[in-house]
């Protein structure tokens, strides 16, 4: 059953956080993920809006678990750590009817 990760986070080192991008895309495309969304112009309807916020299918919770537990995942992990703040990251599984 396909995964969502859905991710939120502001970011305060925009030079930094530029090398996360095409560092992560590599790993996306290894587990078989696609990105069905990326917005730096979100709109909060309640809550907080950060800035940063992204929707990305993989085809499992395990290719997804895989993907963020990678070791090649790490120092770009690493990457996003140091330049951006507040962050939630979740898996939600598909929705079957």
């Amino acid at each position: 059953m396909a995964v969502y990760y859905i991710n939120s986070y502001d970011i305060v080192d925009m030079e930094a956080y530029a090398k996360y991008a095409p560092a992560v895309f590599i790993l996306l495309n290894k587990y078989g993920a696609e990105v069905i969304s990326s917005d730096l112009n979100a709109i909060a309807v309640e809550g907080t809006v950060r800035m940063m916020n992204a929707i990305i299918k993989f085809p499992s919770e395990e290719a997804a678990l895989a993907c963020y537990n990678d070791p090649d995942y790490q120092p770009v992990k690493q990457i996003r750590l140091n330049s951006t703040t507040n962050c939630t990251m979740m898996l939600v599984k598909e929705f079957v009817n």
